[in-house]
């Protein structure tokens, strides 16, 4: 008999030769998804900043990308009234991120186009932050 092996590559769990793909249930949410895809786009648009923006707006700008998505996926695993206060955490983080996309546009790190697309991006993610809200709210009140 085969003794039981765990290997871990990539994200991927081996375990005697079979692939299993290991999945956490935030990972489903539609908002947590988007948030990531906002991620990778503000890692895109910071690589073109100017090099003295490294640990400033590049850095702010990032890290107000990612909290959203660390703030969704944090607060899922918590009760109702918890996850509701981590999602508005993700709310301001957004705000964060909209402020530094228009100082981004106005210093001309970006463009119209690019800012827009950022505003877009951010929009949709604001409003499945605030109807997630509204779910968790309305499940109190049952």
């Amino acid at each position: 008999m085969e003794s039981e092996k765990w290997k871990v590559e990539s994200g991927v769990v081996t375990k005697n030769k079979l692939m299993e793909e290991v999945k956490f249930n935030f990972e489903d949410l539609k908002v947590y998804q988007k948030a990531l895809d906002f991620t990778d786009f503000t890692y895109e648009l910071t690589s073109g900043f100017p090099a003295i923006e490294r640990y400033g707006l590049s850095s702010q700008f990032n890290r107000a990308a990612v909290s959203i998505a660390l703030n969704t996926s944090e607060g899922s695993g918590d009760t109702d009234s918890q996850f509701h206060r981590f999602l508005q955490i993700a709310e301001d983080s957004v705000r964060e991120c909209v402020t530094c996309s228009t100082i981004a546009l106005r210093r001309n790190y970006i463009s119209i186009v690019e800012n827009n697309r950022a505003r877009v991006m951010l929009l949709e993610i604001l409003k499945m932050i605030r109807s997630l809200q509204r779910y968790l709210k309305s499940k109190k009140e049952k």
